[in-house]
């Protein structure tokens, strides 16, 4: 298959960009400007070493050596015992996608000409990540400063031929076996050169820029799911008008209501179930079904900050010390530091659970049928078949899980390197929660997806609006009505599937699109929440706060 290339200048990398290139649909190359750059910093560190200067982490040691001398004949050897001795992570290796992620993160860094690689380096790890050979790098490790040095170290040994590498080519062997079999030869380190390759933020930002942009899929397709939802359960697009968003007017609580407008009833999407209800004595919906523009809302502008920090995280320098050619220095700095990255991730994980929590209180409301009006539990001769019951305790669980996983890891620090590195980031934990709550949330989702589409066979005859219809038929082409008791886990898996693809956002994003693009005037129909609501008796009002 032949593959086009990305070009990578250290200042443009988007994380849909690096997903791509993690899924190994790109090939990178550097622009002309980077490898100009790149051969500048080199020139001048070289230039250090010939006259004889002290500079550290190119002939001194490393943290706590800092102030160690390191003679001219033992430089090679000095990165090389770096990278050995930093390879020291635990735990199961990241997945191909992710190493080709972390990979290619790094490659973007070095471009920026700051760092003091060479050009021959360079050029060999961009080789290698074209060819798909991946380093064995194990997940654990990091305190996210000095940078994410043991994982990093790891795809450093395997430049070296040292280690373990998998292609899929040769699957796992022995690193310079791979290297040889690609018609690759392993990295030959000068000095600075191991440090190089391994001081930065990368593997937190690299699994940041996966849950950033999985968030963002889940949180629009939130929105989608929850509007089926609320139309199954008869409740009013009367909380989404307009004018109330208008006069709170945050961004994602704005744009979550417009959404919803363009989901639920309306002139261009009538939906059946709606109209069927227009005049019922229910005054307001639950706060679950209410308030989704300023619940969901916030999700979405945590998702946009947090998208600011680790896209400039991705395009920036995260050395020590830092090259620069034009001032003639070579600079210690803090760079490394993974504090921006860890605190932005603590807050995805923190906003984009409140989706979760959202979303099982709805999937109860769909199985309570003193809430939903629907059978228990979502199921014919309930007793003889449990329905979502135990589906509904496997959202609650993953739920209860994320509030655990939310509690934010960078308010840790232990101090390392005998107190020369007295506080840290532990970004990389930061990262992996978060990724791992954006999995729960898709997962709670896709339960929630399935009992509304089962709601929608005890509504029938009656429909939905046309874009809630379409995501009703995607799931049933991998997910048929639960007419009893069957193993129900591959239905949920199948869901999830559907949400990770961003296959519901599919379904529907036409017929939104379409919406917008006719300016499909709002409906403000008459109903209990308006001036209907003063002809009937007081004691037939149900309402809430």
């Amino acid at each position: 298959m032949f593959l086009q290339y990305l070009s990578l200048d250290g200042n443009s990398l988007t994380p849909e960009d690096l997903m791509q290139l993690g899924k190994g649909l790109y090939k990178i190359k550097l622009t002309d400007d980077s490898l100009s750059k790149v051969k500048e910093a080199r020139k001048l560190l070289e230039n250090i070493l010939t006259e004889n200067k002290v500079c550290y982490g190119i002939n001194t040691g490393f943290g706590k050596f800092a102030r160690t001398v390191i003679p001219a004949n033992k430089l090679v050897e000095l990165q090389e015992n770096l990278i050995r001795s930093h390879s020291a992570g635990v735990g199961p290796p990241l997945t191909p996608e992710r190493t080709r992620m972390l990979f290619a993160l790094r490659i973007n860094v070095l471009a920026k000409g700051y760092s003091g690689v060479s050009f021959e380096t360079l050029t060999r790890m961009i080789a290698a990540f074209n060819a798909s050979c991946l380093p064995w790098i194990p997940e654990k490790g990091t305190v996210g400063a000095s940078g994410d040095l043991a994982p990093l170290s790891h795809l450093a040994q395997g430049m070296l031929g040292e280690g373990r590498m998998w292609s899929p080519k040769t699957g796992w062997g022995e690193a310079k076996d791979v290297l040889e079999a690609h018609g690759l030869k392993p990295v030959k380190l000068g000095p600075k050169e191991g440090l190089a390759l391994i001081n930065g933020t990368q593997l937190i930002t690299s699994l940041g820029a996966e849950a950033l942009e999985r968030a963002e899929a889940i949180a629009r397709q939130a929105d989608i799911v929850a509007a089926l939802t609320l139309d199954v359960l008869k409740g009013t697009t009367r909380a989404f008008d307009s004018d109330i968003h208008a006069a709170r007017p945050h961004k994602g609580q704005i744009e979550v209501a417009r959404r919803f407008r363009s989901l639920l009833h309306s002139e261009l999407y009538p939906s059946e179930i709606s109209e069927s209800h227009r005049f019922c004595d229910r005054v307001q919906d639950a706060y679950t079904l209410r308030c989704c523009p300023q619940v969901h809302g916030i999700v979405n502008d945590t998702i946009d900050f947090v998208r600011g920090i680790i896209t400039t995280e991705m395009n920036s320098a995260t050395d020590n010390p830092m090259v620069f050619p034009q001032r003639h220095e070579i600079i210690s700095g803090g760079n490394f530091h993974g504090e921006y990255p860890a605190k932005a991730l603590d807050y995805l994980a923190i906003g984009v659970h409140e989706l979760a929590s959202m979303s099982e209180r709805r999937i109860e409301r769909l199985c309570n049928p003193s809430l939903s009006e629907l059978p228990a539990f979502l199921v014919e001769e309930g007793g003889l078949n449990s329905g979502f019951m135990i589906a509904h305790c496997t959202a609650a669980a993953l739920v209860s899980e994320n509030k655990v996983l939310t509690h934010p890891s960078s308010v840790d620090s232990l101090s390392t390197s005998a107190a020369t590195e007295d506080h840290v980031s532990m970004g990389g934990f930061a990262a992996r929660k978060a990724l791992q709550v954006v999995e729960h949330v898709e997962q709670v989702l896709a339960i929630e997806l399935l009992a509304a589409c089962q709601a929608m066979e005890f509504l029938r005859p009656l429909h939905t609006t046309v874009p809630l219809e379409k995501v009703y038929d995607l799931v049933r082409n991998v997910a048929g009505p639960w007419d009893k008791d069957r193993f129900m886990s591959p239905d949920i898996d199948a869901v999830t599937t559907l949400l990770q693809e961003g296959e519901v956002w599919g379904a529907a994003k036409p017929y939104l699109d379409d919406f917008h693009e006719r300016e499909v005037k709002e409906l403000r129909m008459g109903s209990p929440t308006s001036s209907y609501l003063l002809n009937l008796p007081l004691h037939k009002l149900r309402m809430d706060h």
